[in-house]
């Protein structure tokens, strides 16, 4: 009886164990400081992007030159420093044009620009909708 003692006690240490073992395994974790860690990285890694409404502008005047048979394809890059929207003819070719937001030069030139392949500053300035003028056509009259 004495061994049917034992064993249950063994057994139960080997549960106690087991449970105590898991835990010696399990590696620490503290959330608060990983969390701590992810929002001290996103803030370290802002990106500058367009927001809607700029979106819109540019996406507006894009869509006419596409229907125009004029461009093809675009990307757009969200940068640390800058927020670049390229336009292309053909999606293998180098951009024939894009438009780029810095807001390091919100105070100076503005923070809108419009670049020829060339890299020829077409036009800069502080508002997008004036600056992307330089990319609208002029209507031609058709006869009949």
């Amino acid at each position: 009886m004495a061994d049917m003692n034992d064993n249950s006690g063994a057994s139960n240490r080997r549960h106690a164990d087991s449970t105590s073992g898991a835990q010696i395994h399990s590696f620490p974790t503290d959330k608060t400081t990983s969390h701590q860690t992810t929002s001290l990285n996103k803030a370290n890694h802002k990106q500058v992007t367009f927001n809607r409404t700029e979106l819109d502008a540019i996406l507006r005047i894009y869509g006419f030159m596409v229907a125009a048979g004029e461009w093809r394809d675009y990307a757009i890059d969200h940068l640390k420093d800058r927020a670049v929207f390229s336009i292309f003819r053909r999606a293998s070719e180098m951009p024939m044009f894009y438009v780029e937001k810095d807001p390091s030069l919100a105070r100076k030139q503005g923070m809108y620009k419009v670049v020829a392949a060339s890299g020829h500053i077409m036009k800069r300035g502080h508002e997008l909708r004036q600056v992307l003028k330089v990319l609208e056509k002029p209507l031609k009259l058709i006869s009949q």
